[in-house]
């Protein structure tokens, strides 16, 4: 059997990975195994940051719409529940870009909420 010369396989792979790992500081970027490991650990740290993102976000408008009903003389979960009782449907989102985008609108819709009590 004859003998198989793998260094141009290993050479395309390595390449890719630095590739991967260009800008990591040290030996990070320049050794094989711990580029190999850095770019593993950043991808999960991409992914898992990429789900935590939804998250935070959520948060960010929960905080916003609490605020802005907390001047209107509310409490967020109260508004919450009105704005179902009444069955108007909008989402966190859109009632946070209310918010910062115009005001009196989300005044509009806090008040309609809030009519039926």
């Amino acid at each position: 059997m004859s003998r198989v010369k793998r260094g141009i396989i290993s050479r395309q792979k390595h390449k890719k990975i630095f590739a991967l790992a260009k800008g990591y500081r040290g030996t990070r970027s320049r050794l094989i195994k711990t580029a190999t490991e850095a770019v593993l650990h950043a991808d999960a740290y991409a992914y898992h940051g990429r789900k935590r993102k939804k998250r935070d976000f959520r948060r960010l408008w929960i905080v916003r719409i609490g605020e802005a009903v907390k001047e209107e003389g509310h409490s967020y979960s109260r508004f919450i529940k009105a704005m179902k009782d009444q069955k108007i449907e909008l989402d966190r989102k859109i009632l946070a870009g209310l918010i910062t985008e115009n005001r009196d609108a989300f005044t509009q819709v806090v008040k309609k909420a809030f009519d039926g009590k």
